[in-house]
């Protein structure tokens, strides 16, 4: 079984997308609802993974080296400036769906085992990466306008 594969390239996405959100929160702190609301969601993300605990504990993990790898290529410093910005949170964007689709991935193998706990667990995560999604997509569409047109 390669459940605990998908575990571990779950937990090391989720940790990875928490610390990008601090990291952007921290390098873009001109903009206060860019920090405080990447304080906030890197804090839901850490709940995600202290959900998914109690299913690593039983199943396992092997750690992957993918999330990483993208979070060093992607984040190793934040950018400045409005171009900046809108940057750091694409970057931001492509980590947290990376995790959306490791937790559609886990979901799928929670139906086939019938786990009941594992399925509540995607669904959280699910439902957390979904809104993590939906505000950095809002966030970067008011960013780009300023970014790309008025910033010039």
């Amino acid at each position: 079984m390669h459940l605990a594969t998908y575990l571990g390239l779950l937990h090391s996405s989720l940790t990875t997308l928490a610390d990008a959100f601090r990291q952007v929160g921290q390098g873009h702190g001109g903009e206060p609802d860019v920090w405080h609301t990447c304080q906030v969601l890197a804090g839901r993300v850490d709940q995600e993974a202290e959900a998914l605990a109690p299913v690593v504990e039983r199943y396992g993990e092997d750690r992957e080296s993918e999330p990483e790898r993208l979070h060093a290529a992607g984040l190793g410093s934040t950018r400045s400036g409005p171009v900046g910005l809108l940057r750091d949170l694409q970057d931001v964007y492509m980590l947290a769906g990376l995790a959306e689709m490791t937790w559609t991935v886990v979901g799928q193998a929670a139906q086939a085992l019938k786990d009941r706990e594992l399925l509540d667990v995607v669904a959280f995560g699910e439902q957390e990466t979904n809104r993590q999604l939906t505000w950095l997509r809002t966030r970067i569409k008011q960013a780009a306008p300023q970014a790309l047109v008025a910033a010039g």
